[in-house]
């Protein structure tokens, strides 16, 4: 699928993006749910057993659509930060903080005259963004296991086989913390954008995954490759992941490699820092 859009001083900007969505060979529900609509990609992780975390991300991507429909064409990272809290208070109005969800993902958006991806991230779903040949994991996951990679309390290898690598510290909808991370990213021509849930990548290796991503078959190929791979791996949870590739015919002077001053200062373009106050 694809979209466009009048971009900075009139250049077009396309996406061109495929997505899926899969219950996998072990669960009886798909408690995930996906957005990829104009400028706006995201993946939800439902938690809570039953029906629960199927009405919780489902309720998270409906009103990120609501709110994306409502900006306009382009986003700000005011509208997603609005998106996040409001999606956060509607999921407790409606389960009563017995149900919660993830959400990772990017909005393309404008600073001045020039895209950038604003990536964002509660839980332990991904983004992971190639650009210029550069592979790479962009969120951080908000997980037990994490937390212990980060003290050097284990292993990354170790951290894939944990029994406690499914439980996350942070969700919207249920618990004490929902704050999103966020990160503002140069867009630029050739950049290709996964966005995920932990059914790939507990099933799919970074490398495997990287090789797919690195392949540049079309993005909805390239969807139905690591679906497949995830598949044949057990598929034991459910997968979901959109793939995005970006177009845009911009002067090669239109793309810099920071952020906007005014977003750095405020913050956004790193996650918290473990251990300052909520």
């Amino acid at each position: 699928m694809s979209a466009s859009g009048a971009g900075p001083a009139g250049d077009q900007i396309s996406l061109d993006f495929g997505f899926a969505t899969d219950r996998g060979l072990r669960r009886p529900l798909n408690e995930d749910a996906l957005i990829a609509e104009r400028h706006l990609f995201a993946v939800a992780d439902g938690m809570g057993g039953h029906e629960a975390g199927e009405v919780a991300s489902s309720i998270c991507v409906a009103t990120f659509a609501r709110g994306q429909e409502a900006a306009g064409e382009w986003l700000s990272p005011d509208d997603l930060q609005e998106f996040m809290v409001d999606a956060d208070r509607a999921i407790r109005e409606a389960a009563g903080s017995r149900a919660g969800t993830t959400v990772s993902g990017a909005a393309l958006v404008r600073q001045g005259d020039a895209p950038y991806w604003l990536v964002f991230n509660v839980g332990d779903s991904r983004t992971y963004l190639l650009s210029e040949d550069e592979f790479r994991q962009v969120t951080v996951d908000h997980s037990e296991v994490q937390e212990m990679v980060d003290n050097g309390e284990i292993t990354a290898e170790q951290a894939l086989t944990h029994p406690r690598r499914n439980v996350i510290t942070r969700a919207l909808g249920t618990g004490e913390d929902s704050d999103a991370d966020f990160w503002m990213l140069p867009a630029r021509p050739g950049d290709r954008l996964l966005v995920c849930s932990d059914g790939l990548t507990n099933e799919v290796s970074d490398s495997a995954i990287r090789d797919v991503v690195m392949s540049r078959t079309p993005p909805q190929i390239a969807v139905d490759d690591l679906l497949q791979a995830a598949l044949r791996s057990g598929g034991r949870d459910n997968i979901t992941l959109v793939i995005v590739d970006v177009k845009l015919e911009h002067d090669d002077d239109q793309f810099t490699d920071t952020a906007p001053r005014e977003l750095i200062e405020d913050g956004m373009t790193k996650p918290r820092p473990e251990g300052s106050a909520e």
